[in-house]
């Protein structure tokens, strides 16, 4: 029983990091996985940087081109933040 007591501290620990700080960006990762699986050509989406756009084309290696009003530009799917289409459907 001394030995166990002794790491029932560190075993309690580990459990509240893995709770409170590496269960909720697992939730996080899968969720932002499967939100650029969901993109589809013509949604309206906004970058990390900021930059505004329309989907045109999600090529295979992991990237999509975006059309601006100052053309079109090549991001990596990873940089888009979120879709407004369905944020401005909800709205009305």
């Amino acid at each position: 029983m001394g030995e166990l007591g002794s790491f029932l501290p560190l075993i309690l620990m580990f459990l509240v990091v893995y709770l409170f700080m590496i269960r909720p960006q697992m939730k996080r990762q899968k969720k932002e996985k499967q939100f650029i699986e969901d993109l589809k050509v013509g949604d309206n989406v906004v970058t990390k940087s900021g930059m505004h756009g329309r989907l045109k084309e999600l090529l295979d290696d992991g990237t999509c081109i975006i059309e601006t009003q100052a053309g079109r530009i090549k991001f990596e799917r990873s940089t888009i933040s979120m879709e407004l289409s369905t944020k401005e459907s909800t709205a009305k």
